[in-house]
């Protein structure tokens, strides 16, 4: 009966663990998506000329938001 209580114990404490870690990428992936959405609009509210300056073409902000979200690609 000990092993059964025991088995279930570290059974029931991997779930946790695994439930933890799911629950744990979902906050950070939520966090993510919020600063790529702000990012873009942030972005698309410049001016063209203001993006010129800081020398960023409009077909570039999908990249840098994911950037500033996700770190450089490899």
């Amino acid at each position: 009966m000990t092993a059964i209580t025991q088995n279930r114990t570290a059974t029931d404490a991997g779930l946790r663990t695994r439930l933890t870690t799911a629950i744990q990428r979902m906050q950070d992936n939520r966090a993510r998506r919020a600063i790529y959405r702000q990012t873009v609009r942030e972005l698309n509210a410049l001016t063209t000329r203001d993006l010129d300056d800081l020398g960023i073409n409009r077909s570039m902000i999908a990249g840098l938001a994911h950037e500033a979200a996700w770190g450089p690609t490899r």
